[in-house]
C-alpha cells in the first residue's frame, strides 16, 4: 500500500505507553485446582510445591501463574496446538540461546483438564514499570536484532508470525461492537486503515524469524536475580517480516507515547546489530506496518471503551487522533 507522507510526520507530544505487566494477587484456588496449572508447575520446579500462586497474566490470551521459579502458561482455547508445539521447540533449540529464554525441559505442550494447551518456563524478572529511565531500550533492539538473524536452517517448520494476521482481528471485533457516536469520524479512520491491503510481507524465502507481538511486556532478566535480557511469550513467533516487530513501538512514537529518546535507543541498537536494515531511511520500510499496527490498537481501544463504558483513556484518543491523522495524509 502505498503512502505518500510518512507517519513519522505526524508524531505530536503525549504520554507514555509501555505495556508493561504487572504480579497480582492469584486466582482462587479452586479455579487453579480446576486449571491444574499449579500442579503442572510443581511438577517440574522444585521450589514450586512451597511456593504461593501469583498471578502474572489473566485474560483471554492466556492465564500465566508463577510457582517460586517456575511460570505455567495456560494458552487461549483459539491456539494450534501443532503450531504452538513448533514455536516451543524452536524456543529450545540451542540457535536461540541468549534471545528467547528457553522453556522448562521436556520443552513440550502439556494438556490441562479444561482442554487447553500449557507451557512451562522458568521465571524471569521483568523490566520495572517503575523506573522508566531504567528500560533497556538498546537490549530490546539487538535482541530483536539477533532474533531476525537466526539461521532457519536447523530449525523444523515454522507457522507465519501472527502480526498481520491480528490487523483483520482487531477489524472483525471493531465491525462486531456498537461503540459511541462521538467516536465515528475515528472509527471510520480507523476501519479505512484496515480495511486497505496490508503492506507487502516478503516472500517465504525472504522471511525471518519474528517474534509477532513484541512489546516491553516480553523482556525478562534471566536467571532473576541479576541475569542477561530475553525475549519471552511465543505464541505468535513465526516467519515474517521483521518491520512488523517493530511496528508498535514506531506506532507509539509517531503518537507521541513512547519519547523520542527512546524510539531512537531502540532503533539505534537494532540497526547497530542489523547493519544495513532500513537503508538510508528505515522509516520507508516501518511506515506502513506502523499505520496498520496504530489503527490495530485504536480498534481494540474503541472496543475496551464500549465493553466498559467508559471514555478513552489519554494513551487511546492519541491512537485515535493519529488515525484521523493518517487518513487526512495526501
Amino acid at each position: 500500500m502505498a503512502h505518500p507522507a510518512p507517519l513519522k510526520a505526524m508524531r505530536h507530544d503525549g504520554m507514555r505507553h509501555d505495556g508493561m505487566r504487572h504480579d497480582r494477587p492469584g486466582l482462587d484456588q479452586q479455579r487453579l485446582d480446576r486449571l491444574g496449572l499449579g500442579q503442572l508447575a510443581a511438577g517440574l520446579a522444585r521450589s514450586a510445591t512451597a511456593a504461593e500462586p501469583v498471578v502474572l497474566a489473566d485474560r483471554p490470551t492466556g492465564t500465566v501463574i508463577r510457582l517460586g521459579d517456575a511460570v505455567a502458561k495456560a494458552h487461549p482455547e483459539t491456539a494450534d496446538a501443532d503450531a504452538l508445539a513448533a514455536r516451543v521447540a524452536t524456543a529450545a533449540h540451542p540457535a536461540l540461546a541468549g534471545i528467547l529464554l528457553p522453556p522448562l525441559p521436556p520443552a513440550t505442550v502439556a494438556r490441562l483438564a479444561d482442554g487447553r494447551a500449557a507451557t512451562l518456563w522458568p521465571y524471569g524478572t521483568p523490566v520495572d514499570p517503575g523506573d522508566p529511565g531504567d528500560v533497556p531500550w538498546e537490549a530490546a533492539g539487538t535482541l530483536l536484532a539477533r532474533l531476525h538473524a537466526t539461521d532457519l536452517r536447523p530449525l523444523g517448520p515454522l507457522p507465519r508470525s501472527g502480526w498481520p494476521a491480528r490487523a483483520g482481528e482487531a477489524l472483525a471485533l471493531l465491525r462486531a461492537t456498537e461503540t459511541d457516536p462521538v467516536h465515528a469520524r475515528a472509527r471510520a479512520a480507523v476501519e479505512r486503515i484496515l480495511s486497505a491491503p496490508l503492506p507487502p510481507c516478503p516472500a517465504q524465502g525472504a522471511a525471518v524469524l519474528c517474534h509477532g507481538d513484541f512489546h516491553l511486556g516480553q523482556l525478562v532478566s534471566h536467571p532473576a536475580d541479576g541475569g542477561s535480557w530475553h525475549l519471552i511469550d511465543v505464541d505468535e513467533l513465526g516467519l515474517g517480516d521483521p518491520a512488523w516487530d517493530l511496528a508498535r513501538p514506531a506506532a507509539w512514537f509517531a503518537a507521541g507515547l513512547l519519547p523520542p529518546a527512546d524510539w531512537h535507543r531502540l532503533l539505534g541498537a537494532y540497526r547497530a546489530a542489523a547493519p544495513g536494515w532500513g537503508g538510508s531511511d528505515p522509516w520507508a520500510v516501518l511506515d506502513g506496518p506502523a499505520r496498520v499496527m496504530t489503527a490495530q490498537a485504536a480498534a481494540r481501544a474503541l472496543a475496551r471503551a464500549a465493553e466498559s463504558g467508559r471514555s478513552p483513556s489519554d494513551e487511546d484518543e492519541a491512537l485515535l487522533i493519529s488515525c484521523l491523522r493518517i487518513v487526512a495524509l495526501p
